[in-house]
């Protein structure tokens, strides 16, 4: 049976870091990643709140399609407001979120180091002093309510987390509670 975990967190949290341990262990693994979708459907980004709604409502649609043919799927996105976490969660039968918590200025000083890693734009925090909307700086960041999974990155190693989030695929792939 397929399924779908949302890995959330602010920008430089670990999302792609973690989703890339897990596709290692776990090679059958389909990423979708929001920055690549965001590349492919909106080459000049306004970030506006409407293009935004179009871009994670397509993330939605698309991991429901592949998880209903028997897939597993990461979605690697901040999703950084709760109604498009809830989306999926409303129309997704096998899914779960994972919030990975890790302070913000932590998230900043990873961000300035990875330049562009994992189709990541570089210097998302930089772009928020140029008024760039970036979330948990100048655009909220709603941490969600209740995530199956909450992992500290901050403390936490990207290969524990994975395993953390690797048990959480083991009871999915079992099918929906």
């Amino acid at each position: 049976m397929g399924f779908v975990i949302w890995i959330t967190g602010l920008p430089g949290s670990g999302k792609s870091s973690v989703a890339e341990e897990l596709k290692k262990k776990l090679p059958e693994l389909v990423i979708l990643r929001m920055d690549e979708m965001r590349k492919f459907a909106t080459p000049a980004p306004s970030y506006s709140e409407a293009e935004r709604d179009v871009i994670y409502g397509s993330l939605v649609f698309a991991a429901r399609q592949i998880s209903s043919l028997g897939h597993g799927v990461i979605i690697d996105a901040t999703g950084n407001l709760r109604r498009w976490r809830e989306l999926a969660r409303r129309t997704i039968p096998n899914f779960a979120e994972v919030y990975l918590y890790c302070p913000v200025e932590l998230c900043m000083e990873r961000e300035r180091g990875r330049a562009g890693a994992h189709s990541a734009p570089a210097g998302i925090y930089d772009k928020a002093k140029q008024g760039w909307p970036v979330p948990g700086v100048n655009v909220p960041y709603e941490e969600p309510e209740n995530p199956e999974l909450k992992i500290d990155t901050g403390r936490l190693p990207v290969e524990e987390a994975a395993a953390l989030a690797e048990d959480l695929i083991k009871k999915l792939s079992d099918g929906p509670a």
